[in-house]
């Protein structure tokens, strides 16, 4: 197990590009499995190539146990790296494959054939070593790709999108099993994806990049309950969060957003979002953030803010129904329990706790800084939206 630490590291491929990675920083602790997740080209690949050793970094330094590596070469490094494929060996044995790394290092041979029996008992792939790899399925493939790296014993495992070449049923099958290697394991892990269900699943931190900037750096629940911005929002979660556009409104010297359907009767398809004397509104375009599972069926006397709104779509998934209704002329998703599934043309009344919505600029893409009283239009209720 080790520390690693990134301190501002930048990536360039050369005079009059672009940097790829800019002002990475980042520290986990020893044992941590840290996620780097973001959309195609977004440089996380390129920065776990700089932690291997793969691609020079062009300024900044990569620590292990606080050890410069930047200018050590791959062998160097004790790092061990999972591709996503597979890069086996084609005509030697699965044996073979798992002990190539070691023969390398000119270990005996009773240790190399130990170590190769302690990786097929955890990976359960004892029945497979005599196999070639173009014997094997994917996920055995894969199986055998981390035996290899596990066989080395590294400080630090990398993973890159391992698990991209997968059907969907093998890849939450294999994603357990990862993530149980790991606990058994507790070795310094890093993991990129550009799926937000591994990174939400599998991660203790992760980090969420975009155009080769780290967005946002923090446990999974911190990520996905307190965004940092409108990007890092839309990203993380599924289904993703609700972005509804509000109209700023002046009337009695007070800024109002205004939600409105076009369902029920005037008073019942509209809510005001009070924003008080807050400054800096005017002409500026403001996007209200609900996580589906945050907008509920209305119950009786609870003092939440309402919204009569029809059902356009409705989609069972067997835990629970997705119903999606149009607020500001946007198409909402409210997920409710599966025995409340409602019909499409039924008039919903949609409630939502607004201390755990988020209001972003529409501009910039920020969290506003804000916490705004929020007013349904009737009855009156109060209650605070979440600022930062």
């Amino acid at each position: 197990m080790a520390t690693l630490e990134l301190r501002n590291v930048n990536k360039s491929y050369g005079s009059g590009l672009a940097d790829t990675l800019k002002n990475i920083e980042l520290s986990i602790d020893s044992g941590e499995f840290l996620i780097l997740v973001g959309p195609s080209g977004c440089g996380k690949s390129t920065l776990m190539n700089c932690i291997a050793g793969l691609e020079g970094v062009s300024g900044g330094a990569i620590l292990v146990d606080g050890d410069d590596i930047s200018g050590k070469s791959p062998k160097d490094r004790d790092i061990a790296m999972v591709f996503q494929s597979y890069a086996l060996y084609p005509t030697m044995s699965v044996r073979d494959n798992i002990a190539f790394g070691l023969k390398i290092r000119k270990l005996a041979q009773a240790q190399i054939d130990e170590e190769v029996a302690r990786v097929a008992k955890l990976l359960q792939i004892e029945h497979l070593l005599s196999r070639k790899p173009g014997q094997l399925s994917g996920g055995q493939q894969q199986r055998v790709a981390m035996g290899r790296a596990l066989a080395r014993r590294p400080k630090i495992y990398l993973f890159d999108e391992p698990l991209s070449n997968l059907d969907a049923k093998l890849r939450v099958e294999m994603r357990t099993e990862i993530k149980l290697m790991h606990q058994r394991l507790k070795t310094t892990t890093v993991y990129v994806t550009h799926d937000q269900i591994e990174a939400m699943t599998l991660g203790d931190k992760v980090a969420v990049m975009k155009d080769g900037i780290i967005q946002q750096f923090g446990t999974p629940q911190q990520i996905y309950n307190d965004p940092a911005n409108l990007f890092v929002a839309s990203f993380i979660g599924s289904p993703p969060m609700n972005f509804i556009p509000l109209r700023v409104q002046v009337r009695d010297g007070q800024r109002y957003g205004l939600l409105e359907s076009a369902a029920g009767a005037p008073g019942q398809a509209r809510c005001e979002l009070a924003l008080g004397a807050a400054e800096g509104l005017e002409g500026r375009e403001l996007i209200l953030g609900i996580r589906p599972e945050q907008l509920l069926l209305a119950q009786a006397g609870a003092v939440l803010p309402a919204i009569v709104a029809e059902v356009e779509v409705v989609e069972p998934t067997g835990p629970d129904t997705l119903a999606f209704v149009e607020i500001n002329q946007t198409k909402v998703c409210c997920r409710l329990a599966p025995d409340a599934a409602p019909r499409v043309g039924q008039g919903l009344e949609l409630q939502f706790d607004p201390g755990r919505a988020l209001l972003f600029d529409a501009r910039t893409g920020e969290r506003l800084p804000l916490g705004v009283p929020v007013v349904s239009a009737a009855p009156r209720k109060v209650a605070q939206l979440k600022g930062r």
